[in-house]
């Protein structure tokens, strides 16, 4: 056994955070206001708390309601389009770029996943693949989206589901990996 510091290149740049100082700061100070103020505040405050997301850089709409117990990683990578839901205990893990869209429903205890690391490399780099909910799109409960996924508008993903590849416009999926189960009816515009 040597003493000497490992020269091999992937171990090193495992050391090296994809993260600026800056961003880490924000990060600490996001993570102590999420623990705080937009954790214990009243559940019908979402005006409240969409205050605090877009102090930290969200879009969010004055219609979009945010649940006091989301758990939000980087809000400066959301954004919320007018009566968008996400409901207690989603988990947007918003390393990259994260939309949910008019009318969108994140459900309870949902997981959405904008980061990765590129398993091709042999030092892992993060990669933060967006993910998109299109308008009128119903993520169920403890359903997962993984990074790069675009939920088609009108599309609902089951309770548990797993998406991984796009989902199409108007079509129910379920299952892991999901699988389309029927479509739905796309309501007439009046």
């Amino acid at each position: 056994m040597s003493d000497a510091p490992a020269t091999d290149p992937a171990s090193e740049a495992r050391h090296i955070s994809p993260w600026t100082t800056r961003r880490k700061i924000c990060r600490v100070l996001w993570w102590w206001i999420q623990a705080t103020a937009f954790r214990w505040s009243w559940h019908s405050w979402y005006g409240w708390r969409r205050l605090i997301l877009r102090t930290f850089g969200a879009t969010v709409h004055p219609t979009a309601r945010i649940r006091p117990s989301v758990r939000i990683e980087c809000p400066w990578n959301l954004t919320f389009q007018a009566n968008s839901v996400a409901g207690d205990r989603a988990n947007l893990y918003a390393l990259g770029p994260i939309t949910i869209g008019e009318r969108a429903t994140v459900s309870q205890q949902t997981h959405l996943c904008a980061g990765t690391h590129d398993f091709n490399q042999p030092d892992l780099p993060l990669l933060r693949p967006p993910i998109v909910i299109g308008d009128d799109a119903w993520i169920a409960a403890d359903a997962f989206v993984g990074p790069g996924v675009t939920v088609g508008d009108g599309a609902i993903l089951g309770a548990r589901g797993c998406a991984f590849k796009d989902l199409e416009a108007w079509t129910i999926y379920g299952g892991n990996p999901a699988k389309p189960l029927r479509n739905r009816v796309v309501p007439q515009k009046n």
